[in-house]
C-alpha cells in the first residue's frame, strides 16, 4: 500500500514529459512468465547511468530486456536522452520528470535507480510498493533507518533490490574469494581497503539561478531545502548532508568486498574514523583523508580503511603495477593471513603473494580491467525471472550489512569519537548524538521514508 505522503504527492504532481496518465499503484506481484519481456525504466539520467544503459543494451537479445522508459526531474535530461547514449537514438521510449508517475506505469516491470545518494532509500521504497522490480546503484542508504527499510519493502512485496556492488558479480573476484576461504594465504587475521584518487579543489557553494527545466526541489527530494548552486548540483557527493561521500562512494565495494571474504555477517561492534580537510580550502564536508578502524566480536580479523584524495604513493602495487580504471587511482582491498597476502585491486582480478620475499602465487585477471555492470545486471534479471531473491548475488541485505560500516564510520568521524554498536538492535551505545543520526533521520513533509513501509 502506497503511503498517504506518497497519495498526496501523486495527486498534486504526475509530471510526465508526453502523455503517460498516474494510475493506481501495481499489486506487488509479477505479470511475468519466464518468456515475458522484461521492460526496464531509467531513473536519474547522470554519469553512472551510462553503466546501466550499456549492460541493458548488451543483453537485451539475450535476456529479452527492453529499455522502455527514462525518468529525470531535468526535463532536458528526461525530452532527450539519446544526447547522453548513444545507445538510446531512436527508441521509443515513455519520458518521465516525476518518478511517481513511472512507477504507476503498469506496462514497467523494473527500475534501474541511479539516483544520489539521498534518494536511493525512498525512490526504492515507493518502486517496490507500484510493484517493479529494482537495481539501486551504491551506496544504497544515506542512514540505517532507511537502509532497514530497503530491506523491509523488497521482503513484504517480494522485490528482487539488487545493490550496485557489482564485484559480486565478477568471476575473478568471486574465485579469489573462493581461494581466500580455502585458505589459500592460511588463516586470515587482517584485511585492508584502501581508496587513493587524486582529486582537486572542488569550489565554494554560490547561490544560482535554478537552470530552466530543473525542478530543485524533487532534486533535493528527503533533504532540507537550500538555494540552488553548481556546488551542491555538481559536488553533492562530497556533501555530507547528501551523500556519505568518502565513507561509502568507493568504500562500499572495498568494504564488501571484505565482508564477504572473511565471512563477516554480523556488524561490527567498534568503530573509529579520524581524518579531515588537511589539502584544499573548498566547501566539501567530506574529508579527503581518512583512516578507520573496525573491530568484529572476538576473534574476528582487524579491519581498516583508509582514504586519501591528494598526492601519494602506492600500496601493495595498487596503480604502479596493478592499475585500477586510471593511472593516479590506487584502490582495491588486501586480506593478509598467515601463509602471504592476496589483493584485488580492480573489479576483475586478484593475486596472491606467499613468504617474506612475496612469491607470486595464483592469480586471475581479465583483460581491459572491465567494470563487471553487466553480469551484474544479468545476474539481477535472471532473478526477476525466478522471483528467488537468494539468487541475486548483491541483495539488498547484503547491501544494508555493508553500507552499515560506512554510515558507521561517517558517523563517527562527524561526532568526533569511537562508536560503540550493538549488532543485534543497530543503535549506537551511550551516545545519543551518534544513534540519532543514524536512527532517526529528519524528512522534508513530501519526502518521507515511512516507518512502515
Amino acid at each position: 500500500m502506497q503511503s498517504a505522503t506518497r497519495r498526496t504527492f501523486l495527486r498534486k504532481s504526475a509530471a510526465a514529459v508526453g502523455t503517460a496518465a498516474v494510475a493506481a499503484p501495481a499489486l506487488a506481484t509479477s505479470r511475468l512468465s519466464s518468456n515475458d519481456r522484461i521492460r526496464v525504466g531509467l531513473l536519474g539520467l547522470g554519469g553512472r547511468m551510462r553503466s546501466h544503459v550499456r549492460a541493458l543494451v548488451e543483453l537485451a537479445a539475450e535476456e529479452n530486456v527492453e529499455i522502455a522508459a527514462v525518468c529525470d526531474c531535468d526535463r532536458n535530461k528526461a525530452e532527450h536522452p539519446e544526447k547522453v547514449y548513444s545507445e538510446l537514438e531512436g527508441k521509443k521510449l515513455a519520458k518521465y520528470t516525476d518518478m511517481r508517475a513511472m512507477f504507476d506505469d503498469k506496462s514497467i516491470d523494473a527500475v534501474a535507480n541511479a539516483l544520489g545518494d539521498r534518494w536511493h532509500a525512498l525512490s526504492t521504497i515507493w518502486a517496490c510498493q507500484a510493484g517493479k522490480d529494482v537495481y539501486v546503484e551504491k551506496p544504497g542508504s544515506h542512514n540505517l533507518f532507511e537502509s532497514r527499510q530497503m530491506v523491509a519493502a523488497a521482503r513484504k512485496y517480494e522485490r528482487m533490490v539488487q545493490h550496485g556492488t557489482q564485484n559480486r558479480s565478477s568471476p575473478n573476484i568471486v574465485e579469489g574469494i573462493e581461494k581466500l576461504k580455502e585458505g589459500v594465504v592460511g588463516e586470515l587475521y587482517m584485511a585492508r581497503g584502501l581508496d587513493y584518487k587524486l582529486r582537486g579543489n572542488l569550489g565554494r557553494i554560490t547561490p544560482s539561478p535554478v537552470p530552466e527545466g530543473l525542478d530543485w526541489d524533487q532534486w533535493l527530494g528527503p533533504k532540507r531545502m537550500v538555494p540552488y548552486s553548481q556546488f551542491w548540483h555538481r559536488r553533492w557527493y562530497w556533501n555530507l548532508e547528501l551523500s556519505s561521500g568518502c565513507f561509502a562512494n568507493q568504500a562500499v565495494h572495498e568494504l564488501d568486498i571484505i565482508r564477504w571474504g572473511l565471512g563477516l555477517d554480523e556488524h561490527p561492534t567498534h568503530v573509529s574514523a579520524t581524518g579531515g580537510k588537511y589539502v584544499h580550502e573548498d566547501d566539501r564536508t567530506s574529508p579527503t583523508h581518512v583512516a578507520i578502524t573496525y573491530r568484529f566480536g572476538d576473534p574476528k580479523p582487524l579491519v581498516t580503511y583508509e582514504h586519501r584524495s591528494w598526492f601519494t604513493n602506492s600500496e601493495a602495487g595498487f596503480r604502479d603495477q596493478y592499475p585500477f580504471v586510471q593511472i593516479n587511482y590506487p584502490v582495491g582491498t588486501i586480506f593478509f593471513g598467515t601463509e602471504g597476502y592476496l589483493i584485488f585491486p580492480d573489479y576483475s582480478s586478484y593475486y596472491t603473494f606467499f613468504g617474506a620475499q612475496c612469491k607470486p602465487g595464483p592469480s586471475k585477471a581479465e583483460e581491459g580491467h572491465p567494470m563487471m555492470d553487466t553480469p551484474h545486471f544479468r545476474n539481477w534479471i535472471q532473478a526477476i525471472r525466478s522471483r528467488n531473491h537468494k539468487e541475486l548475488n548483491a541483495d539488498i541485505e547484503e547491501g544494508h550489512k555493508s553500507m552499515t560500516l560506512c554510515l558507521l564510520a561517517r558517523t563517527s568521524y562527524q561526532v568526533g569519537r569511537c562508536l560503540r554498536f550493538d549488532p543485534a538492535t543497530e543503535k549506537v551505545l551511550d551516545d545519543q548524538e551518534a544513534d540519532r543520526m543514524l536512527n532517526e533521520p529528519e524528512y522534508r513533509e513530501q519526502y518521507v521514508v515511512p516507518k512502515e513501509v
